[in-house]
C-alpha cells in the first residue's frame, strides 16, 4: 500500500519561511521522481518543483530562487524549503511520486501566507 504523507504546512507572514516534508511508504522511493504541486482556490493544480532520482531539479518560474526541493532517499522523504513567501503562494500543497505512467498523491497540506 502506497502512502505519501505531507507535513509542515501552516500560517506564515509574508517574507517568512516554511519547510514541507513528504514521507513515502510502499514504494522504492529512490526510483521515483518526486514533485510538489499546489492548488489555490479557484485555480488549477500546478507543478511547483520536481526532483528526479538522480537529483536533477526543476522549478516553476514563480518560485525560482525562493523554493528549494531536496530528497533524502535513506528516509524516503522529500522536502520543500520555501523562503520569502508571498500571499500568492497560499495554496494546498501536494506531494507526488511518479515513475513512468504510475503516479501517487498525498492528501495535501495547507500553506497560508498572510499578515
Amino acid at each position: 500500500q502506497v502512502q505519501l504523507v505531507e507535513f509542515g504546512g501552516g500560517l506564515v507572514q509574508p517574507g517568512g519561511s516554511l519547510r514541507l516534508s513528504c514521507a513515502a511508504s510502499g514504494v522504492t522511493f529512490s526510483t521515483y521522481a518526486m514533485s510538489w504541486y499546489r492548488q489555490a482556490p479557484g485555480k488549477e493544480r500546478e507543478l511547483v518543483a520536481v526532483i528526479y532520482s538522480v537529483a536533477t531539479t526543476n522549478y516553476a518560474d514563480s518560485v525560482k530562487g525562493r523554493f528549494t526541493i531536496s530528497r533524502d532517499n535513506a528516509k524516503n522523504t522529500v522536502y520543500l524549503q520555501m523562503n520569502s513567501l508571498k500571499p500568492e503562494d497560499t495554496a494546498v500543497y501536494y506531494c507526488n511520486a511518479r515513475k513512468h505512467s504510475t503516479a501517487f498523491w498525498g492528501q495535501g497540506t495547507q500553506v497560508t501566507v498572510s499578515s
